[in-house]
């Protein structure tokens, strides 16, 4: 019998009495773990899938000892410019032993019945809120604490924009027009007295 379980982010294919490193779990040397997101089982051909999990099956573990992997050289480097970085790392990991695939040790119905109580909650909030009790709380909270009640969508509009208001920019090109032309003007007047004076 085999199952692929998700332990600590990853899944794997595991087998009763299968030691296997995975990413370091919580918990003392010699402790029991049990991990309860079983994706797909196998007995001796009769194949189980969840959807995404099977409820009511879970793979016990114990811990074997807590280690660390072997050092990873992590080199960075930037061309041209002489700048180097060489750095190791070691991760921390776990060595555990299956102890067993089966049935899970948290009842299924309990977990379903947290599950439904925490619906219940979720529906009794958005009925309040549709009541308009929480709104009001919230308003008489911000009225204690002195600060300046929510202006309405209304107001929040933009003013229409008044018809008299024009581009500054249109005058403006329009004197550096008459600019240019009043300098060519005298260039000519320049031009021209220049001529005066030699006759």
């Amino acid at each position: 019998m085999y199952a692929i379980v998700e332990i600590a982010g990853h899944q794997y294919k595991v087998r009763q009495d299968q030691k296997l490193y995975v990413n370091r779990l919580e918990g003392k040397e010699g402790s029991k773990v049990s991990f309860d997101q079983v994706m797909l089982t196998d007995d001796n051909g009769k194949v189980q899938v969840g959807a995404p999990v099977i409820s009511g099956i879970s793979v016990d573990a114990k811990i074997v000892q807590h280690l660390k992997a072997d050092k990873v050289l992590v080199f960075k480097k930037k061309r041209r410019k002489g700048h180097q970085k060489l750095n190791g790392h070691r991760q921390q990991i776990s060595q555990i032993e299956i102890t067993g695939i089966g049935k899970g040790s948290a009842n299924p119905k309990a977990k379903a019945a947290a599950k439904t109580g925490e619906a219940q909650e979720k529906a009794a909030g958005a009925q309040a809120k549709k009541e308009g009790k929480a709104p009001q709380a919230k308003a008489s909270s911000s009225k204690e604490s002195g600060a300046a009640p929510k202006k309405s969508a209304e107001s929040k509009k933009a003013a229409p924009k008044k018809s008299g208001e024009a581009k500054k920019a249109a005058p403006k090109k329009a004197a550096a027009s008459q600019s240019s032309t009043a300098k060519k003007e005298a260039g000519s007047k320049k031009e021209g007295g220049s001529e005066n004076d030699k006759s």
